[in-house]
C-alpha cells in the first residue's frame, strides 16, 4: 500500500470513528482532539520503544504491541494531513528528497 492508498484507508477509518464519536459524545472529534490522540499514542509508543531496550515491561506481546502502535501513529499522521489539506505523499517526497540532498552535501564537505 502506498501513501495515497494509506491516506484513503485512514480517511475511511476516521469516518467510522466519527460516527461512534457522534453517537457517544454528540459530535466528532476536532483536529485538536485528533492531535491529542496522536500525542497519546506517541507516548505509548515511547514506552514500547523503552521496552525493546529492557527499560519497561509492557503487558502483552511486545513485537505485536510495537507493530500496532507504530501503525496507529502513522494512521493519526495520515488523518491529520488529510484533515489539514496536506498532500502527505508530495510533502514526504519533497521533504525527504531535500533532507537527503542536504545530508549528501554535508557528507561530501566532510570528506573533502
Amino acid at each position: 500500500m502506498d501513501l495515497t492508498e494509506a491516506t484513503a484507508t485512514a480517511h475511511r477509518v476516521r469516518s467510522l470513528y466519527h460516527q461512534i464519536e457522534e453517537r457517544f459524545e454528540g459530535s466528532p472529534w476536532t483536529v485538536k482532539d485528533d492531535m491529542l490522540g496522536l500525542v497519546n499514542d506517541v507516548g505509548t509508543l515511547s514506552r514500547l520503544v523503552m521496552a525493546t531496550e529492557g527499560r519497561w515491561a509492557p503487558e502483552g506481546d511486545l513485537p505485536e504491541l510495537l507493530r500496532g502502535k507504530l501503525a496507529e501513529c502513522l494512521w493519526w499522521v495520515l488523518d491529520l494531513a488529510d484533515r489539514l489539506d496536506v498532500d502527505i505523499t508530495e510533502a514526504y517526497t519533497t521533504t525527504l528528497t531535500g533532507i537527503e540532498h542536504n545530508l549528501n552535501a554535508s557528507i561530501a564537505r566532510l570528506d573533502s
